[in-house]
């Protein structure tokens, strides 16, 4: 598995336009967009930087993860996200190097992309998402 980069963390608020009177105000970043993920009962807003994106993730039911998450640990850091080329392959390495997986199989993310999550056990306590970008999303 390569890992070609960081793509975005992350980040666990229970409103994204309350978040971004932070973003906007304080760091004069903007909004670059919204996105329901309904399968999941989340909206995520993406704030583009330089060099890495900065996720919003807000629940938009009781029984999403996030929901739960916020409610157990509060807002705030959720994950980090690492580009890789070929998703399949890096779950499989993963896999027979006996990572603990809470995706066994890409599922659709934001931005109709392929994801999966490692299990913060097996990452130091950390969230790890894996998105799989083309070769010319690489840099």
């Amino acid at each position: 598995m390569k890992i070609s980069g960081m793509d975005h963390i992350g980040i666990a608020v229970s409103s994204i336009n309350k978040a971004m009177d932070f973003y906007n105000q304080a760091l004069g970043l903007e909004l670059s967009g919204i996105e329901n993920i309904t399968d999941r009962d989340l909206k995520v807003g993406f704030i583009n930087t330089d060099n890495i994106k900065i996720e919003l993730i807000e629940p938009i039911s009781e029984d999403s993860t996030i929901a739960k998450y916020i409610a157990k640990k509060g807002e705030g850091i959720h994950h980090i996200c690492f580009k890789v080329e070929n998703i399949i392959e890096s779950l499989a390495k993963l896999k027979s190097g006996g990572f603990e997986l809470i995706d066994k199989a890409p599922k659709d993310g934001a931005e109709g992309s392929k994801i999966a999550f490692i299990h913060p056990r097996s990452a130091g306590g950390v969230l790890i998402e894996l998105k799989e970008v083309t070769k010319e999303e690489v840099s």
